[in-house]
């Protein structure tokens, strides 16, 4: 477990201070405003996002997309959008429409720049600040829609490596947003593939709300494998809650190539807990990951297990939603301060991905293993995930019957296959020969205790599971 660190008299003045520093903004807001750790909206009545992710950048033409949603009870979408640093620019004349296409169909729009998706670890993947530049050359699309519009600034802004500047570049981001006159409700996405497993966002996003002159950020953390059991949710969620600070669930799924999330109680804690959230998503992915597409080929007539599960079923969106009162519906009932504390049991220690193509790792805790005799290590090699020339691969490694204070895994490369990035291990490869030596958080194993790593791949022909060989140190 990782920066579970903390003198219980800085927990105490971080709570006492957050009294102080969370409450309405003495800004004029024209749009969604926070307070006390809720979102409200232009009119002051209480907003839980019950809503689907949509991939607009990579669908533009799905424009129904929005009306089905609708039909199906959302109050919410939030909808992919590229700056062009990665994929095709959406213009602002585009972003106007969607934005008209929300408008016409009662729900809020939550935009993102999709561009940003892993950045220090994801080759290509854009920062904030050109996520930033981005949002201020479309401003004009943007500006007078604070009614109908948050803006997210950037998806999953970080992998699993170099995310350590994530709180400074996200005060920064919003800091550039507001000095140019953006008065919107911000969203910012966790990092760790949105996973925040090494609890980057929830131990800084005090710092970061601060940062905000305004007071009118939400933060958002996004669920798959990491979150698979309830203890894990509960803790996660209820830590943002008893500080009053704002948090949604931007993303999740009902299955992850790296992990099951438990989405009945994603569903259930944030219905009692009057937490916002947003399924990944409604059609279109793709790459080994169609298993979370709600609609069949963008049918609503169609809709996947999924689907039906969180349009339909409990704590679903037909249930749950209520429309914003901005568009002249009826107020929903507002949910009540939080009287007990969450539970301490902390949340997993583990790295994932969540958004198409699959090029993103998987979790580090895997279950308890028998550990191998006497003193060493054994390693386990297993693909968790191959689609037509790659795949992702997973190795765990366990400790014998003593402790060990580092390990080195070696495994030789079948004809046609090779590695090309890695999380939880350095990775290197000569020739045939892949040498996998641990980083500074995982090498000490207790006797028998286990971590993992993970790694993405190409092959071609075939794609067989080698034989691994362990050494301790």
């Amino acid at each position: 477990m990782r920066r579970l660190f903390g003198a219980v008299g800085a927990v105490l003045l971080a709570t006492v201070a957050a009294v102080f520093a969370f409450g309405p903004s003495a800004h004029a807001a024209t749009g969604f405003t926070v307070s006390g750790g809720k979102l409200y909206d232009a009119n002051g009545n209480e907003f839980v996002m019950r809503g689907v992710n949509h991939a607009h950048t990579w669908y533009a033409n799905q424009t129904s997309s929005f009306a089905n949603i609708k039909a199906l009870g959302a109050n919410t979408v939030r909808v992919v959008l590229s700056s062009g640093d990665r994929w095709t620019r959406n213009s602002a004349d585009d972003v106007s429409n969607v934005i008209q296409l929300c408008k016409t169909n009662r729900l809020i729009c939550v935009l993102e720049v999709h561009d940003t998706t892993g950045y220090g670890e994801q080759s290509g993947a854009a920062t904030l600040d050109q996520a930033v530049d981005y949002w201020l050359s479309i401003a004009g699309a943007l500006n007078g829609q604070e009614r109908y519009v948050i803006v997210n600034i950037g998806n999953e802004p970080y992998g699993n490596q170099n995310y350590s500047s994530w709180a400074t570049d996200t005060s920064n981001a919003i800091r550039r947003l507001r000095t140019a006159g953006i008065a919107h409700t911000i969203m910012v996405d966790a990092p760790n593939w949105g996973q925040d497993w090494s609890f980057t966002m929830r131990d800084n996003a005090p710092t970061v709300f601060n940062a905000d002159p305004a007071r009118n950020t939400v933060f958002s953390v996004h669920m798959y494998g990491v979150f698979d059991t309830a203890a894990e949710i509960s803790d996660y969620l209820g830590r943002f809650r008893s500080r009053g600070l704002p948090i949604v669930v931007g993303e999740f799924g009902h299955y992850h190539s790296d992990g099951d999330p438990d989405e009945d109680a994603i569903l259930s804690y944030t219905q009692a807990n009057g937490i916002g959230w947003l399924g990944w998503s409604w059609s279109g992915n793709s790459g080994g990951v169609e298993y979370l597409d709600m609609a069949t080929s963008f049918n609503p007539n169609q809709l996947t297990s999924w689907g039906q599960r969180l349009f339909n079923g409990t704590n679903g969106i037909r249930q749950t939603a209520r429309e914003a009162s901005v568009f002249g519906g009826t107020p929903p009932p507002t949910t009540p301060p939080p009287t007990t504390p969450p539970p301490t049991t902390p949340p997993p220690t583990t790295p994932p991905p969540t958004t198409p193509p699959p090029t993103t790792p998987p979790p580090t805790t895997p279950p308890p293993t028998t550990p191998p005799p006497g003193g060493g290590c054994t390693a386990t090699y297993s693909i968790t995930g191959q689609w037509q020339g790659g795949f992702q691969g997973d190795v765990r490694v366990t400790a014998g019957s003593s402790a060990i204070t580092g390990w080195t895994v070696r495994w030789t490369l079948a004809g046609g296959q090779s590695v090309s990035q890695s999380w939880n291990a350095t990775v290197t490869s000569s020739g045939t020969t892949v040498t996998a030596r641990n980083v500074s958080y995982n090498g000490q194993l207790g006797a028998g205790a286990s971590t993992s790593f993970g790694f993405l791949g190409s092959w071609s022909g075939s794609n067989p599971a080698p034989a691994v060989t362990c050494t301790a140190s």
